[in-house]
């Protein structure tokens, strides 16, 4: 009797895992052809967005050189976005302020957010002000924090917010 070299359920499972090994090779390349395509993509709009971040700026000077120009005043539009933080801790707080910095996820001290500014937002601000501080950040601030110190929920986990797939 002449015994094989390799069992026949042992063949099947190599051939079987030959094949998924395939499979898998042949997804991962078209994965990795369609995040080059992506990459590209984001590549071509962030060049886009700066674009049109640099042309909002050569329009903000060429209207005030053009008001100093005439002899009057160039009033740039208001900010739409603050960074407020907390300054003071939890101690002699009116309840009022301490609601607002609530709303505001204002916890704790050195805890900052950003804030959408309306007329109700500026006015939460008045009234939380001698508790708080806030400010008119530009794009390379916000950038800045948002890649240092942002997080976001995924699956009830927090994540670091280190690219835009997170």
């Amino acid at each position: 009797m002449v015994v094989p070299a390799k069992p026949a359920s042992l063949i099947k499972k190599e051939t079987r895992a030959a094949e998924i090994h395939a499979k898998k090779a042949a997804s991962d390349k078209k994965l990795k052809a369609l995040k080059a395509a992506k990459r590209r993509e984001i590549v071509k709009r962030t060049a886009k967005y700066y674009k049109q971040y640099e042309a909002a700026d050569r329009e903000e000077i060429r209207l005030d050189r053009e008001a100093k120009s005439n002899g009057n005043y160039y009033v740039p539009a208001e900010a739409k976005l603050a960074f407020v933080i907390r300054l003071r801790g939890v101690n002699k707080i009116p309840p009022k302020p301490r609601k607002i910095m609530k709303l505001m996820r204002l916890r704790q001290i050195n805890n900052g957010v950003f804030v959408k500014l309306n007329k109700s937002s500026k006015e939460m601000l008045r009234i939380a002000e001698p508790f708080i501080t806030y400010g008119y950040p530009n794009l390379k601030s916000v950038r800045e924090l948002i890649y240092k110190r942002g997080f976001g929920k995924i699956n009830g986990q927090r994540v670091a917010i280190n690219d835009n797939s997170v």
